[in-house]
């Protein structure tokens, strides 16, 4: 998928259907999976079918399960791009009653940073890279092309909206979408519940290494080439909530080092193999197991990128 820089403004459409579901359609062609929200930007109920799990659960949530509900079932987790779901006759109640859309951050490729109050913002301004700003109601959310795990209040009045996460549509917003920085993954990188020994700080990662020119000389594909590659990878390990993190971490260092067999080296593949590793630990791979898969893709494959 390739991901906008910048949201245009929604164009006119006919005014036979439900605002918020012309919205909706419109962020559909944009590549932004969409859902309605009911009054308190909540999610619409599950149906009775769905309720208290019984259906098994969507396929991509945490607890995966082969629920195909036609109906807004299951919040975040229905939010789809699809136009002919959009405007079923399954989803059209909600859309006569809804409040306000919804998107699926992650399922689009994208981060928002939630700033919920003005010591927020003026934190983020000091800290974080620019990129697109949205107003809201009580501070800004700030959207980064590349998805992460997201998390509540890793700072006060701060929230990580990416994958199984939903945030309100509130605008095109002011600026250019630009990539995830390192800063804001290291948001989420929770500190061990253990007692540190000899003074030291233990954490779930040691500090991220980052590719760049200076450890692959000898690379011939440019940043943006193995920036989108890398955070593709990462969403896909991300989004195996249940099973199959381990393996989809080793087909991704794989592919990832089957881009660079022609390079003349070296191209550095070790300083983003702890992004894989984290990404797959944070959906419960043990952190030794995903460690050894990744290692085994990246050797899987004869490169003269180390």
């Amino acid at each position: 998928m390739t991901h906008p820089t910048d949201f245009p403004r929604d164009p006119s459409r006919a005014t036979a259907l439900p605002e918020h579901l012309r919205t909706a359609l419109w962020l559909a062609e944009l590549g932004l999976p969409v859902m309605p929200l009911r009054a308190g930007k909540l999610p619409f109920g599950n149906c009775p079918a769905c309720a208290d799990s019984a259906c098994g659960d969507r396929p991509h949530m945490k607890a995966a399960g082969p629920c195909q509900c036609p109906a807004p079932c299951h919040a975040w987790a229905a939010a789809t791009t699809d136009h002919a779901v959009l405007a079923s006759p399954e989803w059209a109640r909600a859309w006569q009653q809804a409040a306000a859309v919804a998107y699926h951050p992650g399922g689009g490729g994208f981060t928002v940073v939630d700033l919920d109050n003005a010591a927020a913002v003026a934190w983020a301004r000091q800290t974080l890279s620019a990129t697109k700003t949205v107003p809201t109601t009580r501070g800004e959310h700030w959207i980064y092309r590349g998805a992460m795990q997201s998390a509540n209040h890793v700072r006060p009045g701060i929230d990580i909206k990416s994958l199984m996460s939903y945030t309100v549509w509130r605008g095109p917003g002011t600026g250019t979408i630009t990539g995830l920085p390192d800063a804001v993954r290291a948001l989420v990188v929770k500190e061990e519940t253990t007692r540190p020994l000899r003074g030291e700080v233990d954490s779930s990662s040691p500090a991220r290494a980052r590719w760049d020119r200076s450890v692959a000389t000898g690379c011939r594909h440019t940043d943006t080439f193995i920036q989108t590659a890398l955070d593709r990878g990462l969403a896909m390990v991300a989004a195996c909530r249940d099973e199959g993190a381990g393996s989809t971490s080793y087909g991704v260092a794989r592919f990832l080092a089957n881009q660079h067999t022609a390079c003349p080296g070296p191209c550095g593949l070790e300083a983003i193999e702890r992004q894989i590793i984290d990404t797959a630990v944070a959906v419960g791979v043990p952190e030794k197991y995903a460690a050894r898969a990744v290692t085994n893709g990246f050797n899987a494959v004869a490169v003269r990128a180390s």
